[in-house]
């Protein structure tokens, strides 16, 4: 058998690329004459902004460093060994730069094994170990932890977690085996399976305390110095830590079960890293912590070399460097201020958008529209929700009356857009309206002032058309709810000019949004995709195959929330609308369902009824629905789905409506909610054949997205 430096060494030269992190380790007198004391410090020589991570040589490094205090703590040398991390960031777990990398089986199996056999050694030490969680933690930064006798947390800290399912993996360097031993499965099933699953949600410091994660919290300012007077009591006993005693009975199944119900209801079986999770959870009730170690090193191997995590992966890179690097951008260089933003429109979108303007720029608001009631709801609006912010302790009293300053109404463009740096319409999606506002807003704002319109689907160049300067017109499309969903779509008219789109992308910047770049198409990316994946799940329901069928036909895919009730969401006439205008333009590809019309026409909100609390036809639209004698099977249904989708993405590439597919998969993750496991769309139509069916080729190369070749 190979040594784990051996292992360890093999698994370097496969990742020449590290960013290495170092385990420096020094010694000190504890406080209250508690004896000598070894503290390792990670540390990989960047500020912040580069968070330490664990790739092979630096596990090689922290194995190195547990050797010298071993030997230490065998000789009677020291009291106790600590392991913290630089300012602001304790560890963030494994390099995925490198898990990308890895082509074999046994490659990734080394990994794992590697990991384990280096963070065990802390357990097996002859003195007490502690982890001081000085910042960030997760993934390997949490389980690390975890291996030590005792933990503590500043309360200062702003991210803990650990992810792992939420990217395709399992945390396989303890966390499934360790977290529930510590903290019951009902916890840890919440940390691991429950958080993960919804959007990689994160714990606070005091979160991790009050889990019993860590067994002491501190304020962050002289977090190390409490947390070493804290290991100084411990050791002369002092401080007795109580942990509770695990329920490993009936509970233990209770929340296995639980964790595959929202696992369920998440992923729909499509994504296996959350079911292999569980069975390890589920085999740790008997506290057999080796087994426990065995199977995630064999849960980690199989799902690094499967196509999920590597599609996880892209998903990741795509939101945190793509995402913040929009392709086509012009240079940010040519981006005017914006010291005063003017909305027309003051209905529920126009209000979400001026809410959105004020907190992010904090520059001056103003709000137009037809009626004084109106406006004066509008801003009204705007109002309720910065008092709900302070309500929260998200703002104190002078912001919010700063905030409640910057935002007022009128009835006069003139009078409002005057000294406006950039007005965004938000009214009724219909050119002729669209054109008239931007007639008028032309003729009383300043020449450089940037018009923006919030449209979904029309032309921004057919806008732009009858102005004296359709240069500066954008599109710049926000996705509902506007608070919550990242993806603003930018999207260049045939006339507007580079400075108009840099300043475009800098408002989005600020705006803490993700923005990529369109070209005016039908429908720009995400509405020409949904409306084609809806529209042939619509067709197949028209032409005689049951509802049911049609829904459960796309589970497979993990999506949110199934198309009939993405549906109700949108709303039917917005769906309606959209189908339309690209019915005109592809008349071929998109249809105009009658079905849908005729639920529009009856006023309904969708096909659903809740009385149960489940989704249930509507007996009403039941009784609306003319269908053909056509039925599909779910398997064809699918098919039928998939092919639209790839047939169209392909086309919107050779159209270049945007840059790559990979701005088509942002588009998706980021502005309708699809699961990081697919990576969005494209790797999923490759790794399932689709692309080369229907284009004859795939969209990604072998590689991206996709184990390499």
């Amino acid at each position: 058998m190979s040594t784990t430096a051996e292992l360890l060494k093999g698994a370097a030269e496969l990742f020449p690329d590290e960013v290495v992190t170092q385990a420096h380790v020094r010694h000190f007198d504890l406080p209250l004459g508690a004896g000598r004391f070894a503290l390792i410090t990670l540390d990989n020589g960047h500020d912040h902004t580069k968070p330490t991570t664990f790739g092979p040589q630096s596990l090689a490094n922290l194995n190195a460093a547990l050797d010298q205090v071993e030997k230490e703590a065998a000789d009677g040398g020291i009291v106790g060994v600590g392991i913290t991390g630089k300012p602001f960031i304790f560890a963030v777990g494994a390099d995925l730069k490198g898990v990308e990398l890895l082509k074999e089986w046994d490659h990734a199996y080394a990994i794992g094994k590697g990991g384990h056999d280096v963070f065990k050694r802390l357990s097996g030490l002859a003195v007490p170990t502690f982890a001081y969680y000085n910042g960030a933690a997760m993934g390997g930064g949490v389980e690390v932890g975890l291996h030590c006798t005792y933990r503590t947390v500043s309360a200062a800290v702003p991210a803990f977690s650990l992810p792992e399912v939420f990217l395709g993996l399992v945390p396989g360097w303890g966390g499934c085996t360790l977290l529930p031993n510590l903290i019951g499965a009902e916890k840890a099933v919440s940390v691991i399976i429950e958080n993960s699953l919804n959007q990689n949600r994160q714990l606070k410091g005091k979160q991790v305390y009050e889990l019993g994660i860590a067994d002491a919290i501190f304020e962050g300012a002289d977090f190390l110095e409490q947390s070493l007077i804290w290991t100084a009591s411990v050791l002369k006993g002092e401080i007795v830590v109580e942990r509770p005693v695990i329920d490993r009975g009936e509970a233990w199944d209770q929340a296995v079960a639980k964790g595959r119900f929202v696992a369920d209801s998440k992923v729909h079986g499509a994504a296996p890293a959350a079911y292999r999770a569980l069975d390890i959870i589920a085999a740790a009730k008997d506290g057999d912590l080796q087994q426990g170690y065995d199977a995630e090193d064999k849960a980690l191997a199989d799902l690094i070399m499967g196509g999920e995590l590597r599609a996880g992966i892209y998903a990741f890179n795509l939101v945190q460097k793509r995402g913040k690097r929009p392709a086509g951008a012009p240079d940010k260089s040519l981006a005017r201020p914006v010291t005063k933003v003017g909305v027309v429109g003051a209905g529920l979108m126009a209000s979400q958008l001026a809410l959105l303007f004020l907190r992010r720029l904090e520059v001056p608001v103003v709000l137009t529209d037809i009626d004084q009631e109106r406006v004066d709801k509008g801003v009204g609006y705007v109002h309720a929700e910065i008092d709900k912010l302070l309500g929260k302790g998200r703002i104190n009293q002078d912001k919010a009356n700063r905030l409640k300053a910057l935002v007022t109404g009128v009835l006069d463009k003139a009078e409002g857009f005057a000294d406006a740096d950039f007005v965004i319409e938000a009214v009724f999606e219909e050119m002729g309206v669209k054109q008239t506002v931007f007639a008028e807003v032309e003729a009383v704002a300043p020449a450089h002032a940037i018009l923006a319109t919030n449209t979904s689907s029309l032309s921004v160049s057919e806008m732009a058309s009858k102005l004296k300067h359709p240069e500066r017109v954008v599109g710049f499309h926000f996705f509902n709810p506007v608070a919550v969903l990242p993806l603003l779509e930018i999207v260049r008219g045939e006339q507007t000019d580079d400075a108009s789109l840099a300043t475009a992308f800098a408002v989005a910047k600020k705006l803490k949004k993700t923005a990529v770049l369109t070209k005016d198409a039908p429908a720009f990316v995400v509405n020409r995709i949904l409306t084609r994946f809806m529209g042939e799940i619509q067709n197949v329901i028209d032409e005689g195959t049951p509802v049911a069928v049609a829904e459960k036909a796309v589970e497979p895919l993990g999506l949110p929330m199934s198309p009939l009730v993405l549906l109700e969401l949108v709303g039917p006439a917005i769906g309606l609308h959209v189908s339309e205008t690209l019915n005109k333009a592809f008349p071929d590809r998109f249809k105009v369902s009658p079905n849908l019309k005729a639920v529009v026409e009856a006023g309904k909100r969708g096909f659903y009824v809740y009385d149960s609390g489940k989704p249930e036809l509507d007996p009403e639209v039941a009784a609306l629905l003319k269908q053909g004698d056509v039925v599909l099977t779910e398997e064809q249904v699918r098919a039928r789905v998939l092919d639209a989708v790839a047939q169209e993405i392909g086309l919107m590439l050779d159209e270049g409506v945007v840059a790559e597919a990979q701005d088509i998969d942002l588009c998706l993750i980021t502005g309708a909610g699809w699961p990081f496991h697919l990576g969005g769309i494209t790797p999923y139509l490759d790794r399932e054949g689709v692309s080369e069916r229907v284009n004859g080729k795939r969209f990604l190369a072998q590689g991206v997205a996709s184990v390499p070749a």
